[in-house]
């Protein structure tokens, strides 16, 4: 990698996310409120990414990895992309499951693949892919423990 401002990064999935929750190495639920809703009942497009980031910082939570700690020691991992593909729509009260799993990893980035279920139901499926940052937003490479997870 160059040490260079106007590097860009890159990096796509892996491969689609799976549809089959045991696929996936954490859930994390949440209640669907009626702000995130539009004039339909129906979640707004727009609501869908703040739901992926809050189950990140729940995963990173469980692992004992803190998502302020990791930023003050580390360094950031910032969103280079993100995908949804909406399924079936989400409702007011609804609550979901949110599954995650660090699905790829390269020098300095990594991809991560949702699922989103309402019981059995596909709502639908996301991808987010990161690139790991030093304060100054220049790529630095992956810690070892995120490696390790994708490793598992």
């Amino acid at each position: 990698m160059r040490d260079d401002p106007d590097t860009v990064l890159t990096v796509r999935a892996a491969s689609e996310p799976s549809l089959n929750p045991a696929d996936y190495t954490f859930a994390h639920q949440i209640r669907v409120r009626f702000s995130e809703t539009d004039a339909m009942g129906i979640v707004h497009h727009s609501r869908y990414l703040p739901y992926l980031e809050e189950t990140r910082v729940e995963y990173m939570r469980s692992i004992g990895q803190s998502y302020a700690n990791s930023r003050e020691t580390l360094g950031d991992s910032a969103v280079l992309e993100a995908t949804v593909k909406y399924r079936q729509p989400l409702k007011f009260d609804e609550v979901m499951n949110v599954h995650l799993v660090l699905a790829a990893t390269t020098g300095a980035t990594f991809t991560i693949n949702y699922l989103i279920t309402v019981g059995e139901h596909v709502v639908s499926t996301a991808s987010t892919q990161h690139a790991y940052v030093n304060a100054q937003g220049r790529p630095q490479r992956l810690p070892a423990w995120i490696k390790e997870l994708a490793a598992q």
